[in-house]
């Protein structure tokens, strides 16, 4: 079985705590690796040893730190598919699915490389007499991404890129569940020119989280996870003078008017519902079909699509839609919250509770599922359940469906499928929602956007990527700049208009 380890100082560095995690192969359910989790103290040695390497690399110009950016893209790029194949091996996603993971992330990397003009400051030539003011976006020092077991590529990329572009270090703490891949990345940023010390991946469950915390060498906490702990490490964080940003749950409707395409449609929930095995923060659980002949359309489009669906591992290749959930436990609660659907009365139209899949009989896969006629109240409407199941809650009409999403706790993705551009307007401009899609199921903005949800789907002023994260990873200095030419003045005891 293989040990894992941390990535300090530009190498691999074994756990020193004696607590370890496993690291289970979801198609098998096999334990393929031990992770070991971070005591305190070695998290608050890797955050000093990354304070010391900070000075150097924030010195650095931004162009030299693009450099760096722009050769990390090309190594990831070399090493697409050995990277994916870890990530599928430890996650359970399909490999094409993998390797989009990588490929969301990477494009997060290449925005980076634009870091010489994400870094300007301001410039007002002659504020007053032979004064100049200009401003400079300057680096917070020590910074830390705790990141989630569902992207372990993607996320963990979006969080390194900017921080180590503007040119701090970085503390990454990623999911124990599927750690591998972060520690391959480093290996490659270093590669690419990154100087040892600078980028620190430390593994570790809740006492490496609370260390990082409450070291105060840590500057900025960005987090990706569950709403309960971005609202803890929202709360800790800010309470101990840190800027932090943290993204939760998410419950994602899509709104079918009468005028859509339900084809499209269809196609757009079986994708945005099922891919990956529902374990997306982006991913729709709720449709909301707008009158019962669009409801009655609909489901008689989605019924075969779903139950057409192949679910196995990721090593069958295209012949496979979605793999395993991430965990027994992640399987146990998917398989609880269907039971709860039923108990409450919503009508399980595809039951995928008893599916088995012949030699991974131990695997922790989850067949598909689809609710009908399920109501606000229910816990399948109001929790995330994080798996392959989809519900569909009736609208009578356009307000009706509209107030459903904009009533719930989580605001993380919407869309809104119809013909009627006066009706998609409309929804985009009244929802209070941080992502919308208008015939689009996944509204994930690309990389010189920014990405973020609203309500307990997101906590913090600033979102992760596109100009944001610039915004995030740096402190702003503003100047005000006179150098004398023979002018004296006596000494001025108020503040004076520039004139």
């Amino acid at each position: 079985m293989e040990e894992l380890s941390h990535w300090i100082d530009g190498q691999r560095v074994a756990g020193q705590s004696g607590r370890f995690a496993d690291v289970f192969n979801p198609a098998t359910g096999e334990v393929q690796a031990r992770v070991p989790l971070a005591s305190k103290e070695e998290l608050d040695h890797a955050v000093a040893r990354a304070a010391e390497a900070q000075i150097k690399w924030g010195a650095t110009n931004p162009q030299k730190r693009a450099r760096v950016m722009m050769a990390a893209v090309g190594l990831i790029n070399r090493d697409m598919d050995k990277l994916a194949e870890k990530l599928s091996s430890e996650h359970g996603k399909t490999f094409v699915d993998a390797k989009g993971d990588i490929q969301r992330g990477l494009e997060v990397i290449e925005f980076c490389i634009g870091a010489p003009h994400l870094l300007k400051g301001e410039f007002t030539d002659s504020a007053g007499p032979g004064i100049d003011m200009y401003s400079m976006r300057q680096p917070l020092g020590v910074v830390a991404g705790i990141t989630p077991f569902n992207f372990p590529a993607m996320i963990p990329l979006w969080k390194m890129g900017p921080a180590l572009a503007c040119g701090n270090a970085m503390i990454l703490k990623p999911s124990e569940r599927d750690p591998s891949v972060p520690l391959m990345l480093a290996e490659i940023f270093k590669e690419a020119g990154l100087p040892d010390g600078v980028l620190q991946v430390v593994n570790g469950d809740k006492d490496a989280v609370d260390a990082i915390l409450d070291n105060e060498t840590v500057q900025a906490v960005g987090f990706v996870g569950s709403t309960p702990i971005a609202q803890y490490i929202y709360s800790r964080g800010c309470a101990n003078g840190k800027r932090v940003q943290c993204f939760g749950g998410a419950k994602n409707h899509m709104i079918i008017m009468p005028d859509a395409d339900m084809d499209q449609a269809a196609d757009a929930l079986v994708g945005a519902g099922y891919g990956a095995a529902g374990e997306r923060c982006m991913a729709i659980s709720v449709a909301v079909p707008v009158g019962e002949g669009t409801a009655e359309a609909l489901r008689e489009r989605l019924v075969p699509k779903i139950e057409a669906l192949k679910v196995g591992p990721w090593t069958a290749g295209d012949d496979v839609d979605y793999g395993p959930v991430v965990t027994a436990a992640a399987k146990a609660n998917i398989l609880r919250l269907v039971e709860t659907g039923i108990a409450q009365g919503a009508e399980l139209v595809i039951d995928g509770r008893d599916f088995s899949l012949q030699g991974y009989e131990d695997g922790f896969f989850v067949g598909p599922h689809l609710f009908d006629h399920v109501t606000t109240d229910m816990d399948i409407y109001t929790q995330e359940i994080f798996g392959p199941v989809l519900s569909m809650v009736r609208a009578n009409t356009y307000e009706e469906a509209i107030g459903m999403a904009m009533d719930h706790e989580y605001g993380n993705g919407t869309a809104i499928f119809t013909r009627d551009g006066d009706a998609a307007r409309d929804f985009a401009s009244r929802i209070n929602i941080g992502m919308v899609g208008i015939n689009v199921p996944i509204p994930v903005p690309l990389a010189y956007h920014t990405f973020g949800g609203w309500k307990k789907s997101g906590f913090g002023d600033l979102n992760q990527h596109g100009p944001d994260s610039f915004k995030f990873y740096t402190r702003t200095k503003t100047v005000t700049s006179r150098w004398p030419s023979g002018i004296k003045e006596g000494a001025a005891f108020n503040f004076k208009a520039m004139e």
